[in-house]
């Protein structure tokens, strides 16, 4: 039987009725990352979308460092965007993050996210 558990790093605000990530552990280990913002450890939003955008992966990163992954053990991706001038940033980090690394992946532009402040968030699901 598999085994759940919730993962909350430190390096990443402390979420509020909700788990930054799930552990689902078998014969293989799965992480299910919940979105993440641009908001940093502090509570602090970055005025940009670009700002946003590194601070939004550097929070899934910590997430996947937390359980012993890197973001080549991403299988999916979604991600969701207010504004399609960010599209560019967004594909530019993205490659910056995963290089060659090819995951299943969604991109949407919404009309708006949790905290009217947010621009960018990201959900991923990693396997070990």
């Amino acid at each position: 039987m598999a085994t759940i558990t919730a993962s909350n790093p430190q390096a990443v605000r402390q979420p509020t009725g909700y788990s930054h990530g799930i552990v689902v552990e078998g014969a293989e280990r799965w992480l299910v990352i919940s979105g993440q913002v641009g908001m940093g450890p502090d509570g602090s939003v970055p005025s940009t979308g670009e700002g946003q955008i590194a601070q939004a992966f550097a929070n899934l990163r910590a997430v996947l460092e937390a359980n012993g992954m890197q973001p080549g053990n991403i299988v999916k991706i979604m991600v969701f965007l207010t504004d399609r001038a960010l599209l560019s940033a967004y594909r530019a980090a993205r490659g910056a993050v995963l290089g060659d690394h090819a995951p299943a992946s969604t991109l949407l532009f919404v009309s708006g996210l949790a905290d009217p402040r947010f621009m960018v968030e990201i959900e991923a699901v990693a396997v070990r």
